[in-house]
């Protein structure tokens, strides 16, 4: 059976791990939820990662290029990077400050990008141990069980990572315009950059966009809560699995 298929069986799967997971009559008995966190907070939650973070198989399709240029621009910077520091006006505005603006929007990329690597290794265990199609919530769970503990860590950190990121309105927003800058820079030089690149850049932007736009629903502590208890979820969740 070819890894593709197995991918979009995996995809699916694993989505329906989160439908399963972010159940708020389940969830609220096992976690003391202020009145404020409430069904409508913990749906947008999960809405969101099956946007944007896992997308179904349909609109993967028409992701993965973007998906995968944005992967390139994660493992080789220097191209942006270059983009971002002949700008005058951004040097102006951030000052020495810039690279640091600019690492932190690459990790906020590279944070979301994180679950298509732990779902390809879920492929990878799939296709070694002969494990076939379809997935249901308990095989999904069985192969995460096989994952060396160190790559879920790297996996929650990823999680815990972004949703730092777009916590902090000040630091959002000034990678929001570096990315801005980046598209429209890019956008008129289609000899240099492709409108691949250029998709991936802006899948990146809206990414991080709907994520701010998702906590700024809530109080700043609402958003402090939520956030605990997303990455509490995630965490208890992979304990549970690794203590049987």
């Amino acid at each position: 059976m070819s890894k593709e298929i197995i991918l979009n069986e995996i995809i699916t799967g694993y989505r329906n791990l989160i439908k399963e997971r972010y159940q708020y009559q389940i969830l609220k008995d096992d976690y003391d939820f202020p009145e404020t966190i409430n069904e409508t907070v913990l749906n947008n939650i999960k809405n969101y990662f099956l946007t944007y973070v896992y997308p179904d198989v349909e609109k993967r399709a028409t992701l993965n290029e973007a998906f995968n240029s944005l992967d390139e621009f994660i493992k080789h910077p220097e191209k942006l990077l270059n983009l971002v520091l002949d700008s005058f006006q951004l040097i102006f505005t951030h000052g020495r400050h810039l690279p640091k603006i600019f690492n932190a929007g690459l990790k906020a990329m590279k944070s979301f990008r994180g679950a298509t690597k732990f779902e390809n290794a879920l492929v990878i265990k799939a296709n070694n141990k002969k494990i076939a199609p379809t997935y249901s919530t308990k095989k999904i769970n069985s192969l995460i069980q096989l994952l060396p503990y160190h790559e879920i860590e790297e996996f929650m950190k990823n999680t815990e990572t972004f949703f730092n990121i777009i916590y902090d309105k000040e630091l959002v927003e000034k990678i929001k315009e570096i990315i801005g800058f980046l598209i429209s820079k890019m956008k008129k030089k289609p000899k240099v950059f492709s409108k691949k690149e250029i998709f991936g850049l802006e899948l990146a932007l809206e990414t991080i966009t709907k994520g701010e736009e998702m906590l700024n629903k809530l109080t700043e502590k609402d958003q402090e809560i939520l956030i605990d208890f997303v990455l509490q979820i995630e965490k208890d969740h992979m304990k549970k699995l690794f203590s049987k």
